[in-house]
C-alpha cells in the first residue's frame, strides 16, 4: 500500500517539480514526497477546473500532505522569470535549498514549421529551454553550498532524429524535437561544469506516457497503444536519478525504461 516514510533515501531533502499538476510530473512529486523529501508542487493550475485538463498543484499537495508527507504548492508560470525567481525564493524561504530540481514542464504546439508563428516558437523555446537553464541557475548555489545535488531534465524520444520518410511525431513535431534536443545538450554539458561539485544532471525521457497532455494531444492510437510506459516508470526512474552521488550516476541521456531494467527497479504503487 502507498505511503509517505518520512525516513526515506529522500528524507530532509527539498525537491521542486515543475509542471506538478498532473501527469508525470504529479507521479514525480509524489514519488519523492513517499521518501521524505519535502516537495514544491509547482504549475500553472492552481485548482481543478483552471484548465481544461484535469488536475492541479493544490490538489497534488492536498494528496501528499493528507497521507502525511509535506508538499507545497507555487504556481509559476515558467514563461515569466518573475515567476521562475518567485517559485524559487518561495521555496528556500519555506523549506530550504533546492536539493533536487526536476525540470518536467512543457508547452507544446504541433504544427509544420510553415506554418509555426513567432510567438508560439518564443514561448516553447521559454518554458522547454530557458526555464530550465535559468532554474538551473539560481539552484547551483545553494548545491554547491551543500555539497550535492540532483537536476532531472525531463525530455522525448522526438529528440531523436527522425528518417526522411518519417514525419516528426505525425505532423508538426519538428520545433518539440528541437526544444528536448536542446535540453539533452544543455544536460550533458551542465553535467560536465558541475561533475567535481558532485552536483549531478541528467536527462530522462519517459516513452510514451497517457498523461492528460498526450491523450488530448492523441498521441497514443491503436499502432502504438500497446508501448505505453506507465507513469509509475518514470516516477522510479526519476527518483533514482535523485541521490545518487554524481560520480555515479550523471550526464545521462537515458529512458524510463532503460533505466528501470539497468538498475533491476520495481515501480512503487503512488498515492492515490
Amino acid at each position: 500500500m502507498a505511503a509517505i516514510n518520512k525516513e526515506g533515501i529522500l528524507a530532509g531533502k527539498v525537491a521542486v517539480v515543475t509542471g506538478a499538476s498532473r501527469g508525470i510530473g504529479e507521479a514525480v512529486a509524489i514519488r519523492y514526497a513517499m521518501e521524505g523529501a519535502k516537495v514544491v508542487i509547482s504549475a500553472r493550475t492552481v485548482e481543478e477546473g483552471d484548465h481544461a485538463l484535469p488536475g492541479s498543484i493544490n490538489a497534488v499537495t492536498r494528496k501528499i500532505n493528507d497521507a502525511g508527507g509535506q508538499a507545497l504548492a507555487v504556481q509559476c508560470d515558467l514563461a515569466k522569470p518573475d515567476d521562475r525567481e518567485r517559485l524559487i525564493k518561495t521555496t528556500e524561504e519555506c523549506f530550504g535549498p533546492v536539493d533536487i530540481l526536476c525540470n518536467n514542464a512543457a508547452i507544446t504546439y504541433f504544427m509544420p514549421v510553415a506554418k509555426f508563428t513567432e510567438n508560439r516558437f518564443k514561448l516553447m523555446i521559454e518554458v522547454q529551454v530557458y526555464a530550465p537553464f535559468h532554474l538551473s541557475q539560481m539552484v547551483i548555489p545553494g548545491m554547491r553550498e551543500k555539497g550535492a545535488g540532483w537536476i532531472i531534465n525531463v525530455s522525448s524520444h522526438a529528440a531523436l532524429h527522425p528518417k526522411l520518410d518519417q514525419a516528426a511525431i505525425g505532423a508538426g513535431g519538428t520545433v518539440y524535437g528541437m526544444c528536448k534536443a536542446a535540453l539533452e545538450r544543455f544536460t550533458t554539458g551542465l553535467a560536465s561544469e558541475l561533475y567535481r561539485d558532485n552536483i549531478a544532471v541528467n536527462v530522462i525521457a519517459p516513452g510514451l506516457v497517457a498523461t492528460p497532455g498526450v491523450v488530448h494531444h492523441k498521441l497514443i492510437n491503436e499502432s502504438n497503444k500497446d508501448m505505453a510506459t506507465p507513469v509509475e516508470h518514470m516516477a522510479e526512474a526519476c527518483l533514482r536519478l535523485s541521490h545518487a552521488p554524481a560520480q555515479e550516476l550523471s550526464g545521462r541521456i537515458t529512458y524510463a525504461n532503460d533505466m528501470m531494467k539497468e538498475f533491476d527497479l520495481t515501480a512503487a504503487d503512488l498515492l492515490a
